[in-house]
């Protein structure tokens, strides 16, 4: 039976920007690493278990957090709060991936954040080497990446130049592998435009500048928005290639449901609304808003309500931003993720 989306009406944003307390003392771990979990309990264990194998973790140099957003149970959860050197937040709803850094941010004491994804496996050393390479950072290094890889072996892009209105209505005609990312063929280290959240490492005086994660976006291009933002406080982004971790499962490797697909495009426009000039962002939106609209049709015409009533909460969320409504599209989000959760038994 076909669950229907409830129409959302506007709402006050309540939102006030994420804190980054300082470091606490001396004698606190000096990295942090944060592990956001949805859905992939055995993934996070089997990262962390990997990460526990370094002389980082043993000798009380980095700590490890994590938090979940809104789970199933599952027998993984006593088996990590048993782990020394690990804590675990969990909530009772999914509140997207920047909220959830952020909270990882103020529970941890490091000087320095690591972001990695469960479906991450660094390479042997690779904490340890993270740690080592601190000291040569400049004093306004405030982000860096490092060399990805997919499952085969083969390269993963990780980075790439800030989307414009040009390159993103050119790229829906690419590869997904290709539309956000470019090739860093640098075999040492050097500055690049922005780097992928799924293994970032960040700054904690960055961060604290910056409030943190822009909570406005609930998944998705929040790491180039970061990157944008700290560079125009005049911090530096980098991409380093002599760290290599793997990233099994990227965005571009995996089909694209409706749901996800609605959150990935409230999140383009959303960045398009902060940073590009307002004709481009509302010609976006209509575009957008006129692509969910054939989804919609499509998706009746298969006779899947729960999909077209998706897509029409997509058309919806751009009525809502070209509005200035931020606090309805982040709610439409909230209640198609509920109704997905719903459906498949969370």
């Amino acid at each position: 039976m076909a669950v229907v989306l409830p129409t959302i009406h506007s709402l006050p944003d309540t939102r006030s920007p994420a804190r980054m307390p300082r470091r606490l003392s001396v004698g606190t771990p000096r990295l942090s690493v944060v592990i956001v979990n949805y859905r992939q309990w055995e993934q996070t264990e089997d990262l962390v278990r990997t990460l526990q194998e370094s002389a980082a973790l043993k000798t009380g140099a980095a700590e490890i957090v994590i938090v979940d957003n809104h789970s199933p149970r599952h027998p993984v959860v006593k088996r990590l709060r048993r782990l020394p050197g690990v804590s675990l937040r969990r909530w009772s709803s999914n509140r997207g991936f920047a909220r959830a850094v952020n909270e990882g941010c103020r529970l941890s004491q490091g000087e320095w954040f690591l972001l990695l994804n469960p479906d991450t496996t660094p390479a042997d050393g690779f904490l340890d080497g993270v740690l080592a390479r601190l000291e040569g950072l400049e004093s306004n290094a405030g982000i860096v990446g490092f060399h990805l890889r997919n499952s085969d072996g083969s390269r993963q892009l990780s980075a790439g130049p800030f989307p414009t209105l040009l390159s993103t209505l050119a790229r829906i005609v690419l590869p997904r592998s290709r539309r956000k990312y470019h090739t860093v063929r640098a075999q040492e280290r050097s500055k690049v435009a922005w780097v992928t959240g799924c293994c970032m490492l960040v700054r904690r005086d960055c961060l604290a500048e910056l409030g943190g994660l822009d909570e406005d976006f609930f998944l998705y291009f929040e790491d180039v928005d970061l990157c944008r933002r700290a560079q125009e406080r005049g911090w530096s982004v980098w991409y380093d290639p002599t760290l290599n971790v793997v990233h099994h499962h990227p965005l571009h490797q995996r089909s694209v449901p409706a749901v996800l697909r609605l959150v990935t495009r409230h999140s383009l426009m959303t960045f398009a609304e902060k940073h590009w000039p307002s004709w481009q962002f509302r010609l976006l939106s209509r575009i957008v808003q006129a692509e969910a609209n054939l989804r919609r049709l499509g998706a009746w015409w298969k006779g899947d309500g729960f999909e077209a009533r998706v897509f029409a909460a997509l058309a919806d969320i751009c009525r809502d931003l070209r509005h200035d409504d931020r606090a309805s599209a982040h709610q439409r989000i909230d209640t198609a993720i509920r109704h997905l959760d719903v459906r498949i038994g969370v």
